[in-house]
């Protein structure tokens, strides 16, 4: 027999409630900004003390590199958001942040039907070698860049 003025299941909808409310928070406090990192650019950021460990959600989004006196060099690679930790020798969570990867702004990018080529426009607009470009205007770019760079290399030998 049910008790005066209870409902069935009205107990089961509370707790899903609640249990929707929890997951839909977020992890990181509210009155931290996400860290901003421009693809193909580092970024120096200081640590808590006694970080002994970095750890990257997403390691094709950004790279972390841990340097001494604290500080970390992030590294954007490719567009998204992912998030790094700091953890002691014992694994405990000193830090968490958000990272998001944006592409820089100097850019101009020019559509010729569905292909794509980005230029970089400081001062004059020249290629530039960018994650979402055509393919062959992407492999002709990177080819030639590769090709200077082994060039380059050669040369100071």
């Amino acid at each position: 027999m049910m008790a005066a003025g209870k409902r069935p299941g009205a107990g089961l909808g509370i707790a899903a409630a609640v249990l929707a409310a929890l997951l839909a928070a977020p992890a990181a406090r509210s009155d931290e900004q996400p860290v901003t990192v421009v693809l193909d650019q580092a970024r120096l950021m200081k640590l808590p003390d006694r970080v002994a460990t970095l750890v990257i959600g997403n390691p094709l989004i950004a790279d972390a590199a841990l340097q001494p006196g604290g500080h970390v060099v992030l590294t954007g690679k490719g567009y998204g958001t992912t998030n790094l930790m700091a953890l002691d020798r014992s694994g405990n969570v000193l830090m968490e942040r958000t990272v998001q990867v944006q592409a820089p702004k100097d850019t101009v990018v020019v559509y010729s039907g569905t292909d794509r080529q980005t230029y970089s426009c400081t001062p004059k607009c020249d290629r530039r070698i960018m994650l979402g470009d055509s393919e062959a205007g992407f492999n002709l770019s990177l080819s030639q860049t590769t090709a200077r760079n082994t060039q380059a290399q050669g040369a100071a030998r």
